[in-house]
């Protein structure tokens, strides 16, 4: 039985097969969780980035979507990209995006036959999705998926860098899990 867990902890450090990268649409490296990626897998990364296809000016991975690369130098097996939404008051399909970023993600590792996904917070950063609102959105995917019988994974973890991150992330767990028990 698959199962989602919240931890605190650097998610470049975790061994597991698929890291999740909040990344942008150019897949060219950032700052915070993006940085800390493209720091932790070595030049590498970068340049297989930059193999990813083009699918307009600049764009690798459009927003709500996600694109796949070896880890490199992380202790993970793949490293799958995925453009968060930025924040502009939830109005223009943010939490759509913000969803599909999640579903692209775990279905990218499953192709690659992952049984094991690591996400950082998307777009709770510098894009100011709000936290409260995007973890929410994130346990109710991974929660979507994990109700499916098909697939692999035997565990996805949600990683916060921050305890303050984290607890708002369980507040989420328990809040997805009470909105299931009262629809059964």
């Amino acid at each position: 039985m698959a199962r989602l867990e919240v931890i605190t902890g650097d998610i470049t450090q975790l061994s597991v097969d698929v890291i999740v990268n909040a990344a942008n649409e150019y897949m060219l490296g950032g700052g915070g969780v993006d940085g800390a990626i493209h720091d932790a897998a070595g030049p590498e990364l970068l340049a297989a980035c930059r193999a990813v296809p083009l699918v307009s000016a600049g764009v690798r991975c459009p927003t709500g979507e996600a694109r796949l690369t070896p880890a490199f130098r992380l202790p993970a097996r793949f490293v799958v990209h995925t453009a968060g939404p930025v924040w502009s008051g939830g109005h223009d399909g943010e939490a759509d995006l913000l969803a599909s970023c999640y579903r692209e993600s775990l279905k990218l590792a499953l192709e690659h036959g992952a049984t094991s996904i690591a996400f950082p917070s998307i777009s709770t950063g510098a894009y100011f999705f709000p936290m409260r609102a995007a973890s929410l959105i994130a346990v109710r995917e991974c929660h979507a998926f994990l109700a499916q019988e098909w697939h692999s994974l035997r565990k996805i973890l949600l990683v916060a860098f921050r305890e303050d991150d984290a607890e708002v992330l369980r507040e989420a767990v328990a809040a997805v899990a009470l909105e299931g028990s009262a629809t059964s």
